[in-house]
C-alpha cells in the first residue's frame, strides 16, 4: 500500500512540475493562455472569485485599497493556507500551498503587465482595469512591466519551492520504503580517554569491627 502511495505522489509531482513550467512560460503569453490546461483553468476561475471577493472586503478601506484588494487577496489567502496547514498538517502540504501561491503571483503579474497594454478581457466591458488605475495613481505606468517581472520572479520561486519540497519528500519515502534502514553506529571514544571503572561500595572491615567489640 505504501508503494502505491509513493507512486501516486510521484505522479502528482510530475504533473505539477509540468504545470509549474507552463505557468512560468506560456501562461504569461496571450497565445499560451488561450490553450490553458483544464486544471489551470479551474484554479484560475477559483482565483477570479477570490479576486472579486477581495474587492468587496477591502472596499471599506478607501479607493486605493479597493483596487489593490483583489490582487492582495490572491496573495493573502494562499499565504494563510501555507501558515495554517504548515502548523496543522506539516511541511508536506507545501507542495500544494506553495504551488497555489506561485500560480496566484504569476496571475497577478500578468494583470500588472497588462496595465499599459489593455489586452486582457475583464469581467465587464465597463470594469476598470485595477492596475491601470493603480499605476496611474502612483505615476509609474511605464514601470508596470518591471513590477510585473518582479512579481513573476517571486511566483516562479514559489513554484520551484513547491516542486523542491515535493521532490524531497518523494526521496524520503522511496528511501524508507525501498532501502533497508540502518541503525546508527555508536560514536567511537575520544582518543586519550580511558573508560572509568565502575565504583564499588566500600567493603566493611570485619577485623576492625571485631577489635572494636
Amino acid at each position: 500500500m505504501k508503494k502505491i502511495l509513493v507512486a501516486v505522489n510521484l505522479l502528482v509531482l510530475i504533473v505539477l512540475a509540468y504545470y509549474a513550467y507552463y505557468l512560468a512560460t506560456d501562461f504569461q503569453t496571450p497565445h499560451g493562455r488561450r490553450d490553458m490546461p483544464f486544471f489551470i483553468w479551474v484554479i484560475d476561475t477559483i482565483d477570479l472569485f477570490i479576486h472579486e471577493g477581495g474587492h468587496g472586503i477591502f472596499k471599506l478601506f478607501g479607493q486605493f485599497i479597493y483596487f489593490l484588494g483583489g490582487s492582495l487577496m490572491q496573495v493573502i489567502l494562499p499565504v494563510t493556507a501555507i501558515v495554517v496547514l504548515l502548523r496543522t498538517s506539516g511541511p508536506r502540504t507545501l507542495l500544494a500551498t506553495l504551488f497555489w501561491l506561485g500560480q496566484n503571483l504569476i496571475d497577478v503579474a500578468v494583470y500588472i503587465d497588462d496595465a499599459p497594454k489593455q489586452q486582457l478581457t475583464l469581467i465587464s466591458r465597463y470594469a476598470m482595469h485595477d492596475w491601470l488605475w493603480l499605476c496611474g495613481y502612483m505615476g509609474n505606468l511605464d514601470s508596470a512591466g518591471d513590477i510585473a517581472a518582479v512579481v513573476s520572479f517571486l511566483g516562479t520561486l514559489s513554484l520551484l519551492g513547491a516542486i523542491g519540497f515535493g521532490a524531497y519528500y518523494i526521496v524520503v519515502d522511496v528511501r524508507d520504503e525501498f532501502l533497508p534502514s540502518m541503525a546508527p553506529k555508536p560514536l567511537p571514544p575520544r582518543p586519550g580517554l580511558r573508560p572509568k571503572a565502575p565504583t564499588q561500595p566500600e567493603q566493611l572491615n570485619t577485623s576492625d569491627t571485631d577489635d572494636a567489640l
